[in-house]
């Protein structure tokens, strides 16, 4: 290895070792990070914007507007109450009809769209029934990026490997589909064996439905004329997402005229509205964009890539290794430059492999992964940056304990799938 590359795998190293000792913030690390790789110029400034994803971080800049503006009318206390009610103060039905939603919701919108909607309702189901709210958060990360694994909108890896391979929506649903919902079921049943302690109401349950259901949805609006308002631009948002492609607009361009829109039509304060968005988290993924674009720039994924697919003997072998191997680099850097790396690498295969199964195993695990760590997916980090806030710990250890369960679980399940797809026995 020749010095920048050294140079970007320590700090990348290092940068992942104080995230995981929760010694230093992580927003902190990797800010700090990314300014050591400037300044030494592992990265040149000028190639700073092919690393920094600004769509992900103005998507998520323009949906928190949204989102806050949309809570305080009581939109989303309105929806949680709806939801509890057909839950009937079960928190295991919470638990499925959650993860079932966000699984849902996230094959057709972006992963991080879904989880900043569904949160503030799930934080405050879970106050209302007195529960920890822990397990849940987790299972809707997990759904999230689960349910993105499903169809070919789903996850940006996806649209990506579509694109390179030819792949149509039809295709990734009839292959990647069966995979999301076996892997769906279960997470749920490991979330459910993991903390079912957690997961007991602290009264009589009957006394804990009859609480849920004496609620009025209704009490929970605060500003009538607000709620239509955020009903109607959540709506307009959400339908430039199915359409952007065809729109020939980026969702990151959806999601800020959105806020722009409600900030304007809903007359609520900029100030008020900009206060609660979550600049640590967007200046964290900006550092990490950075510090995963070293180890692109200075060619030490492609190296790692290369050697990989150099091992490979045979179709069975290939979806092993590219499945696993995707689901744990996913799992420690962003997916979106991984799965970039990993396309022409598989390309190459096609003279001496049938390449179509290689196609699913590279989504699979890339897709996946992003459950291993609390840092694998902007799903994860969206979700912990809004419990923290709400005084609601997370740590680096206690989602790996869980996370990386499930990923192995999902992983293996959706590889044998595959495996047994088209190589058979």
């Amino acid at each position: 290895m020749d010095p920048m590359e050294l140079t970007a795998l320590a700090i990348f190293i290092g940068v992942y070792a104080f995230i995981m000792s929760e010694k230093i913030h992580r927003t902190v690390a990797a800010m700090f990070g990314a300014s050591i790789i400037l300044l030494l110029k592992v990265v040149p400034w000028e190639k700073v914007p092919d690393y920094l994803d600004l769509d992900t971080i103005l998507l998520l800049a323009g949906m928190m507007v949204v989102v806050n503006i949309a809570r305080e009318s009581g939109l989303f206390e309105y929806i949680a109450i709806k939801t509890a009610k057909l839950s009937k103060g079960s928190p295991m039905r919470v638990l499925l009809l959650f993860s079932v939603v966000t699984a849902f919701i996230s094959a057709f919108l972006d992963n991080v769209t879904t989880v900043l909607l569904l949160t503030p309702m799930l934080l405050y189901i879970t106050k209302k029934m007195d529960i920890d709210p822990v397990p849940f958060l987790l299972s809707e990360i997990f759904a999230s990026n689960i349910g993105g694994t499903a169809t070919l909108i789903g996850d940006p890896p996806n649209i990506m490997i579509g694109s390179a391979a030819g792949l149509s929506f039809n295709e990734f649903l009839l292959n990647m589909g069966p995979i999301a919902l076996v892997d769906l079921f279960a997470t749920v049943a490991i979330i459910y064996l993991a903390y079912r302690a957690e997961m007991k109401v602290h009264e009589d349950v009957e006394s804990m439905a009859m609480t849920i259901m004496s609620l009025d949805e209704r009490d929970a609006i605060k500003d009538p004329v607000l709620f239509k308002k955020s009903i109607a631009v959540l709506i307009g948002v959400v339908i430039g997402f199915f359409f952007h492609d065809k729109l020939g607009v980026e969702p990151a361009v959806i999601a800020l005229t959105g806020a722009s829109v409600l900030l304007l039509w809903g007359g609520t304060s900029p100030e008020h509205a900009l206060e609660k968005v979550e600049w640590a988290t967007l200046f964290f993924f900006g550092g990490l964009f950075i510090i995963v674009g070293s180890l692109v720039e200075t060619g030490v994924i492609s190296q790692v890539s290369r050697w990989m697919v150099n091992h490979i003997h045979g179709e069975g072998e290939a979806i092993l290794i590219i499945s696993w191997f995707s689901a744990i680099s996913s799992s420690v850097v962003d997916n979106i430059p991984f799965t970039a790396t990993m396309i022409p690498l598989i390309k190459a295969m096609a003279g001496y492999l049938n390449t179509y199964p290689l196609w699913w195993a590279l989504s699979l695990g890339a897709c996946l992964g992003g459950n291993g760590t609390a840092i694998g997916a902007s799903a994860n980090v969206v979700v912990i940056g809004i419990a923290y806030r709400e005084g609601i710990r997370i740590t680096f250890s206690d989602f790996l304990k869980v996370g990386m369960t499930i990923m192995i679980v999902t992983v293996a399940i959706g590889t044998a799938i595959i495996w047994f797809r088209y190589v058979g026995l």
